[in-house]
Parts: structure tokens; sequence; C-alpha cells
């Protein structure tokens, strides 16, 4: 038998269980009155899997089938599959968990969890973003092919929530719910009033040792809840500014942005950023057979994510200088193919020369126009996805004292 066959025997296998094991755990959640339904279910599908011929394979043999299928589907949308393995069993989770790396080795985004990691080292991560203008919504996906936008695999998705004397943009895991008491909400970008200055505050700690922020707005979360397992934490991981300029008389917009949770030394050779390696105290790990929210991150160095020190110097990031073009008389960026609109939301992020002569002219983000309401946004270590559509949102936001 063919290495491909045995995978499609797998997958069929793994399709059947799915279903009996769906139908037993409905039938025993309306029996049962007072049950917990989506962790009966998910329990229920797991037993019926732990009892298979591949729940018992050979540890050696089980490593192998599993390291060739992580190795043949590196791009989305085959890649499901890996995340489809890594939900069969605890032994096949647990190989699951040491074959797969972090995006910072990988350069693949395979969990959900993989959006709160650092970016490739070697290498750019090659994303677009959809904007709804009708509800205010921003959509996040992967490109799955060399195009500047295609079908893509969807990442994260944010929602704008005016407010009188702020802004916030909620981001979460779940296209179909954006609010804050969702088990899949991760975090909120904030401005202030004139749209000069944003927070991004994340929903968990992303380093051990992280201080949450006392607001209003994180105590009405908190007694808000759906669930009390759902954290309520701000975290602030950003602080970005846009430069007063009114009119536009000082030229292109000029931003500057703080990495809170991102020591100076991470752009340095053997720098390292910290690692979240899972979501905490979260409804997402209700489903105790699907591990989509842990992964090998901490196996880099094998300790916890490092904890930035109070007086460690802040790895800053500014837009990198456009250049004035005589015969296009326009400002022009060297975006390398990946963009193709003149927009005024259109910038490349570098290190700051406060961290030193380093990397000065490596970008670590890029965001810009490409369609009506498309833009492409590519990025890599040591920011993460989520911390990058963050940033890039600000860019959206109404800027009454910027142009």
């Amino acid at each position: 038998m063919s290495f491909r066959s045995l995978i499609q025997d797998m997958r069929d296998e793994f399709g059947s269980i799915s279903r009996h094991g769906l139908r037993a755990s409905r039938s025993h959640r309306a029996s049962a009155a007072g049950s917990s339904g989506p962790r009966s279910s998910a329990a229920g599908l797991a037993d019926a899997l732990e009892g298979t011929c591949w729940a018992q394979l050979p540890p050696e043999l089980l490593r192998e089938v599993l390291v060739r299928v992580e190795d043949d589907d590196s791009l989305w949308p085959s890649r499901r599959d890996v995340v489809a393995c890594a939900g069969v069993c605890r032994a096949w989770r647990g190989i699951m968990k040491e074959v797969v790396q972090v995006p910072e080795a990988s350069g693949k985004l395979t969990f959900p969890i993989s959006l709160k990691q650092p970016g490739p080292k070697d290498g750019t991560l090659k994303c677009f973003i959809k904007r709804n203008r009708t509800t205010q919504t921003y959509y996040l996906y992967i490109g799955i092919t060399e195009a500047l936008a295609d079908d893509g695999k969807f990442l994260l998705a944010a929602r704008k929530c005016r407010k009188p004397t702020y802004t916030d943009y909620l981001i979460s895991l779940d296209m179909g719910d954006m609010s804050k008491g969702s088990s899949t909400y991760i975090g909120k970008l904030r401005s202030n009033f004139l749209g000069t200055k944003f927070t991004v505050y994340d929903a968990h700690p992303p380093y051990d040792g992280a201080v949450v922020s006392k607001s209003r707005s994180a105590r009405v979360v908190g007694l808000n809840q759906v669930s009390p397992r759902v954290p309520a934490g701000n975290y602030p991981v950003s602080q970005i500014s846009y430069e007063l300029n009114v009119l536009g008389s000082r030229g292109p917009r000029r931003m500057n942005c703080v990495m809170t949770s991102i020591p100076a030394s991470a752009v340095e050779e053997g720098g390292k950023a910290p690692t979240q390696t899972e979501f905490p105290l979260s409804n997402l790990d209700s489903f105790p057979s699907i591990p989509f929210f842990r992964s090998k991150s901490a196996r880099m160095d094998g300790t916890a994510p490092q904890i930035p020190a109070q007086n460690e110097e802040k790895l800053v990031l500014k837009n990198k200088s456009p250049r004035w073009h005589e015969q296009l008389q326009c400002w022009c960026l060297n975006f390398r193919g990946r963009v193709t609109v003149a927009s005024v939301k259109n910038f490349q992020l570098v290190a700051s020369d406060e961290n030193g002569p380093a990397e000065q002219d490596k970008v670590i983000l890029q965001f810009g126009k490409i369609g009506k309401d498309l833009f492409t946004m590519d990025y890599h270590y040591p920011i993460s996805a989520f911390q990058a559509f963050a940033i890039c949102l600000s860019s959206f936001d109404t800027k009454i004292a910027c142009e």
C-alpha cells in the first residue's frame, strides 16, 4: 500500500469515527440533563478514537507517518491534515506537538496559537486584509498562492466599535463572533479621539509576569462574561503613535511603534522574543481532543517564555521614510511588487535607530493597498500575526490631525 493510500484510508476511518462519536454524544446530551455540551461531544469523540487501530500504532511508526504528513502538507488548505492528525488522540497529539515547530523556525502557521507567536526569522509570511465598509469589519488571510490575493486561509477578524472619545477594534479568531465576551476574543486596538495614538491590548499574558492594564472596559467585560473561564485581561503589548501633520504640510504619515512586550535585543544576533505557548484559562481548551492551542513553541530553548526585564530597552519600530520621485511627482517606497495602489495608508516598518545600527534596512512589517478594500500585509520575526494585524488596523482609522 502506498503512503498516499495509507493516509486516505486513515482519513476515511477518522471521518467514520467522527460521525459515530458525534451521534453518540448527541444521544448522550439528549438523555442526560445538564451535561456540558461541547466538552461531552469532544470527550465522546476522543474515547471513540482512542480505541482504534490507528491509536495503537507503535510510536516509531506513528512518528514516521506524522513527520511525512507534516513535510508533505506545508501549505494551506492541505495543511489542515496536520491539524486533523493532532486531534486524533493523546498519542498523536503528543507526537504532533513535537513535530510541528513554531513559525519562527518553520515559517508555517498551523494552530491558532501560532498567530500569537513571532513570525519566521528566515523569510516572510505573506498575508492580505479584506475590508467591509458596510459592517466596519476587517478579515486577515494568509495567501496560499503567489498571487497578491487569492481565496486564502482565514486567520483573524476585527470589528470597529466607535465610542464618544475613542475607537476600539475587537480582534477575534472567529469571523462570526467578534464580541469581547466570546471565547475566541484575543485582543483589541484602542485609539484616542484624534486617531493619533493607539494601544494594542492582548487578552492573554504575552509572557510570564505580564501586568494587566486596569481599565473600565476590562471591569465591564469581567462582569458580563459569557463564561467565567474567558479571560478579560488587557495586557498592553504595543504603543502606536502618529505625528501631528495638519493638512499634510510635513509630507507623508510618520508613525512610531513601541513594542512593549518585545525587547530591543530581539532583532540582534542571538536575540529572543517572548513566545506564547497556549491560550490560558480559555474555553478554547474545552475541547480536550483538539490540541490547536498548544505547540512546540517553548521547546526551542526548553524554557517558558522569557520575562523582559522592567528596565530593558523595548523594541521601537518606525516607518521607513519614502523618497520623492521627481518624474512621478509623488512619495515612493519599494514594496517589491506587493503593493500596486498609491495610498496614504501604505507603510513599511523597520527597527528604529534607538535600537542600534543593526538591521535598520530590514523591513519587519509592510502594508499596502492592491485594490478597493483589499490590502497586503507581510511580516516576519520578531512580531506576530496578531501584533502585525493590530498595527495595520491603526492605519485604517480616521486621523483628524495627521493628514
